[in-house]
């Protein structure tokens, strides 16, 4: 495998699904992909030698745009790793 130059990494289009004994599997990983990261990588906001501190709030809102698809999953995950034990406890508790 050939790492390229690390510096100035080259994107291409995006993956491609691997022929499988399994295509609908891969076909339903991939369009659940597709639908929580629709946008392309903000490369040109994303350079390795700038501090923290030339961060503004443009390059910061184009991240969390291309991230917003895992952000709303994991809001989910959380909000069901919360809700699910205390419905589970109301109702064991309040059982009549």
């Amino acid at each position: 495998m050939e790492l390229g130059n690390i510096s100035k990494p080259s994107y291409g289009p995006g993956p491609e699904a691997p022929e499988s004994s399994t295509p609908g599997l891969v076909t339903v990983a991939h369009g659940f992909l597709r639908l929580v990261q629709p946008n392309p990588l903000p490369v040109e906001v994303i350079n390795f030698g700038q501090s923290q501190s030339e961060f503004n709030l443009e390059n910061i809102h184009e991240l969390l745009l291309y991230d917003q698809g895992f952000l709303v999953c994991a809001a989910f995950g959380v909000l069901f790793i919360i809700l699910i034990p205390l419905v589970g406890c109301c109702f064991c508790c309040c059982h009549a």
